[in-house]
């Protein structure tokens, strides 16, 4: 019998995180169901903070002349991630279907999707967000408050663990 899994990223799954998840499972028989957080939303302060945490000044004051971003590019973005993250995790489950959703209601499509579906484990893989992850206001402590349930944190590409 297959165990569904829910896993929400905000970037394109490729092999290091095909390798952690696979280290997740350890040989069990799981489906899954992949969500990708398109970005319609833009966070100035946010974004301006995070660029000045990691030393980066320049890309941080052009925060300020970039634009919002466009909800039907954003989509469209997050439908390339889609396909290039199915893609990668092909071979890896049993089942595995997919789909977009908005940054706004990301968190509502995880909580939905492990209802829906049962499943027992919620991951979240995220960029690193210095200013998020430290107020534990991320996508995975977001998760983790509206479940009840733990919510495993990765960083994308790095198969290090954030702290939700």
């Amino acid at each position: 019998m297959t165990q569904p899994i829910v896993i929400l990223t905000e970037t394109t799954l490729a092999g290091a995180d095909r390798a952690t998840l696979s280290e997740l499972l350890d040989g069990g028989q799981y489906s899954a169901r992949l969500l990708v957080q398109a970005d319609t939303q833009r966070h100035l302060l946010v974004d301006f903070v995070e660029h000045l945490s990691l030393l980066e000044f320049a890309e941080a004051f052009k925060e300020f002349a970039t634009p919002a971003p466009d909800a039907d590019a954003a989509r469209h973005d997050a439908e390339a991630v889609l396909a290039e993250s199915l893609k990668s995790l092909e071979g890896l489950f049993a089942g595995i279907e997919g789909s977009v959703v908005d940054e706004g209601s990301s968190v509502q499509a995880l909580v939905d999707a492990v209802r829906e579906i049962g499943a027992e484990q919620a991951v979240v893989f995220t960029r690193p967000h210095a200013l998020l992850d430290t107020f534990h206001t991320d996508l995975a402590s977001k998760a983790q408050n509206a479940l009840g349930l733990p919510v495993l944190h990765l960083y994308a590409g790095s198969g290090f663990i954030g702290d939700s």
